[in-house]
């Protein structure tokens, strides 16, 4: 935390972040998430305290102890270690979702070197792209071919790392401020941005979500999501380990192969995004999810529709979460008390949060401070200038607005706001209200441009089952149900939105 986090009165209006950590289950000085100095040291002393717990399965692997863990990230760490690695050096992996990959991250987090997660969709170009920003030394992958040529880089085949063996030497030195990991952003919009995360970010998050989720050595977490991202590694991994709780990975999600898993390891927690909810919810197996104790979703709006579906259908009260590369995790419903859908809850531990240049109708920009955000872009002075307000705070670019009791709740990005005759209007508002008509699947609204109103709203809209909806109907719908300035102008019908890996809706691409 800086001094300038400390010292900066909160804005009249704010919410006081801390009765949100209060209902999370926090009090206190925010510096006691950092109490067990890094990520790394964290994990070695859940793995002291309970060596022979397991803690990690995949169908290849089957189940691998703490000790095991511990021993296998050991040998992979000598491996990169003899390749000639050293602390602060760059190591680019893009693997399958498997145990393999969770120990070379381990090895390569326990080594002091710094993971560069890359998704692996990417093409041999893409890699490239982000093998040149990123200077890594080492890449990691599952096929050989998507490695570009370079002399100076290092090829590991398969998350194992075929290299020689060497001994590791001491491990598990870095420190708080010692750089962990250096995500690249989705560049949909330009340049992708190589974000920094600290040890310090990586454990603040954590052990936040530790707190707030009651998450415990009894659980179980069924892992179907990506491991490129901070959804999936930053919290499915991360928070598993550090709570010394285990993990049931499975590679390639679908309904029934992660409710098979959560029968047969008798699992506790699963994350998603708001894509696998919805597929859950149409599963004639959704009722399983009564199994479970807690179900995350996150990495882009769930719909209210959807929550209310699940908890009727499959006995589940969604966590919705909120978070994003450049600051893990930021806020969340409750795990006790009022879950609000189309909320994503109340500030974690340690995060503070409050909104800039707050608007007539009370919707401003979100910008937040705390341990979590992240130490800045790899090599982008201009973009750090733009990130950061004069107090320190970090501007999300995302647009929210508080309720009478502090809940936050997002409206949209700050590029996405449609200006029409000089009003604002915000794309999920709409969304949310075309998403009430019957025969409405899927929807994503943007601005078009207009001579006469600068921008109008247009929608695309993704029909149930195929079934034609007349448009003049649907605008219909909407007129009744919205002021004049946030109408659709426009409907296109689409097979499906164009979404990235973690479902949200890529609005460059609708156009």
């Amino acid at each position: 935390m800086t001094d300038a986090d400390q010292t900066q009165p909160t804005p009249a209006g704010t919410p006081d972040s801390a009765q949100g950590w209060a209902a999370h289950g926090f009090t206190g000085d925010p510096a006691r998430l950092l109490d067990e100095g890094s990520l790394v040291r964290a994990w070695r002393n859940r793995w002291e305290e309970a060596p022979d717990r397991p803690v990690l399965y995949d169908d290849t692997s089957g189940w691998i102890t703490a000790a095991e863990l511990s021993r296998r990230s050991r040998v992979i760490a000598g491996r990169l270690l003899g390749a000639g690695l050293r602390a602060g050096d760059r190591i680019l992996m893009s693997c399958a979702p498997s145990v393999d990959l969770v120990v070379t991250h381990v090895a390569a987090m326990r080594s002091g070197l710094v993971v560069v997660p890359v998704n692996t969709a990417f093409t041999r170009d893409e890699l490239a792209n982000v093998l040149h920003e990123s200077q890594a030394r080492l890449c990691v992958v599952d096929d050989p071919s998507r490695i570009p040529e370079g002399p100076a880089v290092a090829r590991g085949v398969g998350p194992a790392v075929a290299l020689p063996d060497h001994e590791a030497g001491h491990l598990d030195l870095a420190g708080p401020d010692d750089p962990a990991m250096l995500v690249f952003t989705s560049g949909t919009t330009g340049r992708p941005k190589g974000v920094m995360l600290t040890h310090a970010n990586l454990l603040s998050s954590a052990e936040a979500l530790r707190i707030a989720w009651r998450w415990t050595p009894a659980d179980r977490l069924v892992l179907s999501l990506p491991l490129f991202h901070m959804h999936g590694l930053g919290v499915g991994v991360h928070g598993t380990l550090l709570a010394g709780a285990s993990a049931v990975i499975v590679p390639r999600f679908s309904p029934d192969a992660v409710l098979d898993a959560v029968r047969t390891h008798r699992a506790t927690l699963l994350f998603g995004v708001p894509t696998m909810w919805v597929r859950i919810l149409d599963s004639p197996r959704v009722a399983e999810l009564g199994a479970l104790r807690m179900c995350v979703s996150g990495s882009a709006p769930l719909t209210p529709e959807a929550w209310h579906g699940l908890a009727e259908a499959g006995g589940q009260r969604i966590v919705e979460r909120y978070g994003m590369t450049e600051t893990v995790m930021n806020v969340s419903n409750p795990h006790d008390g009022d879950r609000r859908p189309g909320s994503v809850g109340l500030p974690l531990p340690g995060v503070r949060v409050r909104l800039d240049s707050t608007s007539e109708d009370g919707v401003g920009e979100i910008v937040l401070t705390g341990p979590n955000v992240f130490a800045g872009y790899w090599e982008r002075p201009e973009a750090n200038a733009e990130a950061f307000t004069a107090d320190g705070w970090f501007r999300t670019g995302d647009l929210g607005t508080f309720d009478h009791d502090g809940y936050l709740r997002i409206v949209g990005r700050s590029k996405d706001l449609i200006i029409t005759g000089g009003f604002n209007v915000y794309p999920r508002d709409v969304e949310d209200v075309l998403r009430g008509h019957p025969d409405v699947a899927d929807v994503a609204v943007a601005g078009e441009p207009s001579a006469q109103w600068g921008e109008t709203v247009a929608a695309w809209v993704v029909c149930h089952g195929g079934a034609a909806i007349d448009a003049d109907a649907l605008l219909a719908f909407a007129a009744a149900r919205l002021a004049a300035y946030q109408r659709p102008r426009r409907v296109v019908f689409v097979d499906e939105l164009p979404r990235n890996a973690l479902g949200k809706v890529v609005k460059s691409l609708l156009r």
